[in-house]
């Protein structure tokens, strides 16, 4: 059965809803709700009615459900004020008023033979269906529930394929082992974990495996009361999601490195230059911009091989190891490319917001972060980013939020150093140094080379008036980059107001740089 209303087309075959062809991203239970309500649109629906059939007669929160319901209105570029499509009906309930019609259903699609991705693909990872270990068939839900969102937000990271539910799902309550699984849907990795729930308490058990090799590469266990259902799978399924991408690349990258150099191809390229980026030193700035050279030669159009190349020089810019003038026109030609290569992709909003940072374009540079992060809300480098640019655009408190944020989403990225060195710089704009400090120190536990760190804790040791901690701050930012002076940070860095630029300049003459 399919409904076609405005631009839209609402699949319930294909359980998939479409606007101008596209297909929009809609978590499942949020899919069933506007189904429903579509199917029902001649009526007035109660909140009972879809207690009942969207949660089988569960306890259900007015938060969790209004949040379904904005979750609908929003995919369809509807609003709790315009009300355009779904109308709230006052101590009633939701009624679906938009114009509907119905249409034949598509033509069924072929189920093409799976096959094993060759060396040069991207890999390919299936979400399998989680146990229910508590006994009680009725709990499958939750388990499914929170398989489906990982493979939701997991189709979020266009880094490698995510094999459609439909197909991980069949092996739900059998005993498959993963490489028979892995052979049959042609993937690489595989997600498995399981649920126990007991009384008002849940267990959450998760774990990513090489199917190939066999390897466990990544395991975590998670507690948590069921205070909201809906929050608890959320808060889990970001933080399953938030771990898996790194661990994934960082297995790519073991992996390119064990081909010879002669047959690597434009994805071991970019792994390899992925884990060059994420040591943040300036040797490993010009690997990672040498190893992107060479893939986008192979693939003039490989999307997150030219997102990448112009972060890269972005940072360097940042940190003092390029100059902007020599970089930026080709970094954002190569950001704007990779954004018409796949306008969906966060990479490459954050690509081009980086891009924009560095060319003091602060209000651009927010809008495309948080583009990014509307596309992928599980990216954690494009939630530091956002961050940093917060605190240049003058919003202290919004970046150490935005910085936490992406310290609490994924807290084992090879980029948490960074998250630190950017909560200090928020902490010291606030004039809060001590903190400053704290947080500084915590990026240089995490990175020794930290660029950026060194400069918070030399400006804010030279504010609290520390000399040996500024002294020895100072030494090791002159280390890092050789480069560093007051005219270099006063003509360089993208501040929007002249005060927290002086406030900055004035630290580190404390601290006694010239």
């Amino acid at each position: 059965m399919r409904f076609r209303f405005e631009n839209n087309v609402l699949d319930g075959d294909l359980r998939e809803l479409t606007c101008e062809g596209s297909v929009v991203p809609l978590q499942p239970q949020v899919f069933d709700l506007l189904f429903y309500l579509v199917t029902q649109r001649a009526r007035v629906v109660s909140k009972g009615d879809l207690i009942s059939q969207i949660w089988n007669d569960r306890i259900v929160s007015d938060s969790a459900l209004n949040s379904r319901i904005n979750a609908a209105r929003k995919a369809l570029g509807d609003d709790g004020t315009t009300q355009r499509l779904i109308k709230t009906i006052p101590r009633k309930g939701f009624r679906f008023v938009g114009e509907v019609r119905e249409v034949a259903a598509a033509p069924a699609r072929e189920e093409a033979k799976p096959t094993a991705p060759r060396a040069a693909d991207r890999p390919a990872i299936a979400v399998l269906a989680f146990e229910n270990m508590s006994g009680d068939p009725a709990q499958d839900y939750f388990g499914d529930g929170i398989s489906e969102d990982i493979l939701t937000a997991l189709s979020k990271q266009r880094w490698f394929m995510v094999i459609a539910r439909n197909s991980s799902f069949t092996y739900k309550g059998r005993a498959v082992h993963i490489r028979q699984i892995a052979e049959e849907l042609g993937v690489r990795y595989i997600v498995e974990g399981s649920v126990r729930k007991a009384d008002n308490r849940v267990r959450i058990t998760a774990q990513l495996n090489d199917a190939v090799s066999g390897n466990h590469l990544w395991a975590e266990r998670y507690d948590r009361e069921l205070v909201d259902v809906f929050a608890v799978q959320d808060e889990i399924t970001n933080a399953i999601a938030a771990a898996i991408e790194p661990q994934i690349h960082a297995a790519e990258n073991f992996r390119s490195h064990r081909k010879p150099p002669a047959s690597l191809d434009a994805w071991d390229l970019l792994m390899r230059a992925l884990s060059h980026y994420w040591r943040v030193t300036r040797q490993d700035h010009e690997a990672a911009k040498a190893l992107l050279a060479r893939a986008i030669a192979i693939d003039p159009n490989y999307g997150q091989a030219l997102s990448l190349l112009a972060v890269n020089d972005m940072f360097g810019v940042h940190l003092g190891w390029t100059e902007l003038a020599a970089v930026a026109p080709s970094a954002e030609a190569a950001a704007l490319k990779a954004v018409r290569c796949d306008h969906e992709d966060s990479w490459a909003h954050a690509a081009l917001g980086s891009v924009c940072f560095s060319t003091r374009r602060l209000a651009d540079a927010l809008s495309e972060f948080e583009q990014a992060l509307a596309l992928n809300p599980n990216f954690s480098l494009a939630q530091g980013y956002y961050a940093l640019a917060l605190s240049y655009a003058g919003r202290s408190k919004d970046s150490f939020e935005a910085a936490q944020k992406a310290i609490r989403l994924s807290p084992r990225d090879p980029s948490l150093a960074i998250y630190h060195g950017i909560a200090a710089y928020a902490r010291f704009t606030e004039r809060h140094y001590g903190e400053a400090i704290a947080l500084a120190r915590e990026a240089i536990r995490h990175r020794g080379d930290l660029t950026g760190a060194y400069r918070v804790l030399a400006v804010s040791a030279g504010m609290t008036g520390d000399g040996a901690l500024a002294e020895m701050a100072l030494g090791e930012l002159r280390r890092t980059q050789p480069g560093i002076s007051l005219h270099w940070i006063a003509t360089q860095l993208p501040w929007a107001n002249e005060r927290d630029r002086d406030h900055y300049l004035e630290g580190f003459r404390r601290a006694g740089l010239q």
